[in-house]
C-alpha cells in the first residue's frame, strides 16, 4: 500500500475514536481527499452523532434493559465500521450507513 493509502487507512481508524476523532480526521483529510478515508469519516460521524440524538431521548427511560439494548446497538454499529476501516473495506453500516454517505457527502 503506498502512502496515500496508508495515510487514508489512518485517518479512517481514527475518525472512530471518538467525535474528536473524528474531526482530526476530518482536519487531515481535508487537503489531500482520500476516498476510502472520507468513507469512514461520514460512517463513523453519523454513528457518532446518531448516538447523542438517540441517547437523549433514551435517557429519559429508567430501565436497565433499554439502556443495555442502545449500548448494544451502537457498540455493534461502532464495530463493524471500525473493522472495516482495519480491514481496508468500505463496507455501509447496516440501516443507517447509505443515510450518513448521503447526509455528510462534502466531507
Amino acid at each position: 500500500m503506498n502512502n496515500t493509502g496508508e495515510q487514508g487507512k489512518q485517518n479512517a481508524i481514527i475518525s472512530y475514536l471518538t467525535i474528536i476523532g473524528a474531526i482530526i480526521a476530518i482536519v487531515q483529510n481535508s487537503e489531500r481527499k482520500n476516498p476510502f478515508a472520507s468513507f469512514h469519516i461520514r460512517q463513523a460521524l453519523g454513528i457518532e452523532l446518531l448516538f447523542f440524538a438517540v441517547g437523549y431521548p433514551v435517557s429519559g427511560f429508567d430501565s436497565w434493559a433499554v439502556s443495555t439494548g442502545f449500548y448494544v446497538f451502537f457498540f455493534i454499529l461502532w464495530m463493524y465500521g471500525f473493522l472495516g476501516a482495519l480491514q481496508g473495506q468500505t463496507n455501509s453500516i447496516p440501516l443507517v450507513g447509505p443515510l450518513f454517505q448521503k447526509i455528510f457527502k462534502s466531507l
